[in-house]
């Protein structure tokens, strides 16, 4: 069964893997260009740039030859630069021992922003260690804050650093703050659609740079969002042969192989 890309995420996927790069907005009619072959047309194009542009992510602007194009909001910047460190696996830098936690209280009257900071704390890999405390890997801590203040929520939220000293051995508990096997099914997933894919390329000696930009991108945007499922924890806290580490391996691959190649399909205008 053919995996299901939505026109909003391929269009953020291609600014966070491409876009970003460019000298300058992008040119809607180079945007429909380049959804093209990831399967979207060019209404869809319209509209999800649309929606991206009333979240704040991109806004309006004219690129040098006066053509009517969008450029990544700072805030849009900030999110993409936050999730590189996650993406990429090469760039994600320190693996720090101990932990985040993040302990928060709502009022009642404002449980609706109670609703938005646990779907938040949830969305950047968190698990649940009791009622109002979240934990997670100590090195999420600055793209937490960043989410935080970005959301207006800092004011019910104290973060926290330290190590894990209680009486359950840590790898028991971990089982505990996050549903492991829920998120190795999402590792899997990836696996059984991607693996062949770097396969395939493997068994070429040629990189086409329409066939590489449209696996690969296709690739990131499935990828993109398992480091948010799956929150990166030490391996000696996982159960054996994690599918984790396979479906790293297999997007580092793609990323070597396909990413530069795409490239050059980006920058044929």
């Amino acid at each position: 069964m053919s995996e299901q890309h939505a026109p909003r995420s391929l269009i953020v996927t291609f600014y966070g893997a491409y876009g970003r790069a460019a000298p300058g907005p992008v040119a809607v009619a180079e945007l429909v260009r380049l959804l093209a072959p990831v399967g979207v047309d060019a209404p869809s194009v319209r509209s999800s740039v649309s929606r991206l542009k009333r979240r704040g992510l991109l806004v309006p602007a004219r690129t040098s030859g006066g053509a009517a194009g969008y450029d990544l909001s700072a805030e849009a910047r900030q999110l993409l630069d936050d999730g590189d460190r996650r993406i990429y696996p090469a760039a994600g830098g320190r693996r720090d021992g101990g932990w985040v936690l993040a302990v928060f209280s709502v009022p009642e009257a404002e449980r609706n922003k109670r609703h938005v900071l646990r779907s938040r704390l949830a969305g950047l890999g968190f698990g649940t260690a009791a009622p109002g405390v979240w934990i997670a890997p100590a090195r999420l801590h600055d793209e937490t804050r960043h989410t935080l203040e970005r959301l207006g929520l800092t004011a019910y939220v104290d973060l926290f650093r330290g190590e894990h000293l209680g009486f359950t051995p840590t790898a028991e508990a971990v089982s505990r703050w996050w549903d492991l096997s829920a998120i190795a099914k999402e590792h899997e997933a990836f696996l059984d659609r991607h693996a062949p894919v770097l396969r395939a390329w493997h068994a070429r000696p040629d990189t086409p740079p329409d066939q590489a930009y449209r696996d690969y991108l296709l690739a990131l945007d499935t990828w993109r969002h398992l480091p948010y499922v799956d929150p990166g924890l030490p391996p000696a806290l996982l159960p054996p042969d994690w599918p984790g580490t396979r479906s790293a391996a297999v997007f580092q691959g793609l990323h070597d192989r396909l990413h530069r190649a795409g490239a050059e399909f980006v920058l044929r205008g």
